[in-house]
């Protein structure tokens, strides 16, 4: 899948991109999905959409749409404040960590972009994603155009 803008996210226009990568037919769609054809011609204009339907959209492009959203997050996410609150009294199934060592391809090429437009230096990269030096300059080597 082609790069897209990870600040701003338009989930509609994403999986519309992917079924036309895909080639996968209306009908197919819409016996997956159980809706009409225009149901998904509005799905394709909506800018966010359920839970629920992420999912069947994924399984459907077999493609993990989710990821954009963590994607998002590893990058434009703050930093967390250990200081802020006491969190010991939250139940211990919401106490799962945030990881952000999920690198895909696609946020490899919005990084390195940013560095070949300009936009930002490596060490701006490393302080204001948290990338680690290490990590950048093995993308640079491995990846670099």
């Amino acid at each position: 899948m082609k790069t897209f803008d990870l600040k701003h996210i338009h989930i509609g226009s994403i999986i519309k991109k992917r079924i036309t990568e895909t080639g996968i037919e209306a009908p197919r769609i819409c016996n997956f999905l159980k809706c009409t054809e225009e149901e998904i011609e509005n799905m394709y204009n909506a800018k966010s959409l359920d839970s629920e339907v992420i999912l069947k959209w994924s399984k459907l492009l077999k493609y993990d749409l989710f990821r954009i959203y963590t994607q998002h997050l590893i990058l434009f996410a703050p930093q967390a404040n250990t200081n802020y609150k006491d969190t010991s009294n939250i139940q211990q199934s919401l106490r799962t960590p945030f990881r952000k060592n999920i690198y895909t391809k696609e946020l490899i090429d919005f990084i390195l972009d940013i560095i070949e437009k300009g936009e930002k230096t490596k060490l701006q990269i490393i302080e204001d994603y948290r990338i680690p030096k290490t990590t950048l300059y093995k993308w640079l080597s491995k990846y670099k155009k």
